[in-house]
């Protein structure tokens, strides 16, 4: 119909979080903040709040293989992440897919413990994961998941730039290592490196906060910007400045503090 603004779609897949802090509920939000159209695919159901993850339930891989079929038949994303996918057989299905299919750049966000602490990725799964890697056009994972891909310690910023190195030069594909949890820094330092352009991203700690969901963000805001038609750096740095300022201007329900990714509507874009 004319006059109705036509929006750029662009896809997650992971898991849906009961609490609504981080998973698939973060993301879709975060799609919706920053003008795409946000669609889904569910690979399994957790039953979480921002303390503890108490069950998981990964969905049938034919369920999951049925969703993706579903979306990319009518509505093909301009952009593609990944978040909790839990299990090897959900991996292999994905992977499938991929390999088989021209494909929306793909930003992997390689879940594996939440927050609170709940294993997200079974044990087995991690040889899996991998093979969804070289797919990929960046990979985010915080410093614990960055120390698993890579089996270096990670202590500093030098480590970070090494860690992306490493991931960049074993998989072929962008990397971000996100470093907020790095002690003693004073800042919230990640490292991007792509093989050509490496990109230092230092923001200020908000205090007085515990987070929750930040990962998804990020990589769901990363996502959003790929599907706008940004490229790659210039994605990363707007979605630095995008998941700082949903932070910033979190809030509190019943007394657990919210990443308000609403906040920063198409402004940020």
């Amino acid at each position: 119909m004319k006059g109705r603004p036509t929006l750029p779609v662009a896809l997650t897949l992971g898991g849906s979080d009961s609490g609504g802090g981080a998973g698939i509920q973060a993301d879709l939000k975060t799609f919706a903040a920053l003008g795409v159209h946000g669609t889904s695919v569910i690979t399994c159901v957790t039953a979480q709040n921002p303390k503890r993850v108490t069950h998981i339930q990964a969905c049938h891989p034919k369920t999951v293989r049925k969703q993706i079929e579903a979306i990319f038949e009518e509505m093909p994303p301009a952009a593609a992440k990944t978040g909790m996918l839990f299990s090897g057989t959900v991996i292999d299905v994905v992977a499938e897919f991929l390999q088989a299919r021209q494909r929306p750049p793909l930003v992997v966000d390689p879940v594996m413990v939440a927050t609170s602490g709940g294993r997200l990725l079974q044990p087995r799964a991690l040889r899996a994961l991998e093979k969804i890697l070289p797919f990929a056009a960046l990979v985010t994972p915080n410093i614990d998941e960055a120390k698993v891909l890579t089996a270096l310690e990670i202590r500093s910023e030098e480590d970070l730039r090494k860690a992306a190195r490493c991931l960049q030069s074993r998989f072929g594909c962008a990397a971000l290592v996100k470093g907020g949890h790095l002690r003693g820094s004073r800042q919230a330092v990640d490292l991007f490196f792509d093989g050509k352009t490496e990109l230092l991203l230092c923001a200020p700690f908000i205090e007085g906060v515990a987070t929750h969901g930040t990962g998804c963000v990020y990589s769901a805001a990363i996502t959003a910007f790929l599907a706008l038609g940004h490229d790659l750096p210039g994605a990363v740095r707007h979605s630095k400045d995008f998941v700082t300022q949903t932070i910033r201007h979190g809030y509190f329900a019943s007394g657990h503090f919210v990443l308000n990714s609403l906040r920063q509507s198409r402004r940020s874009r």
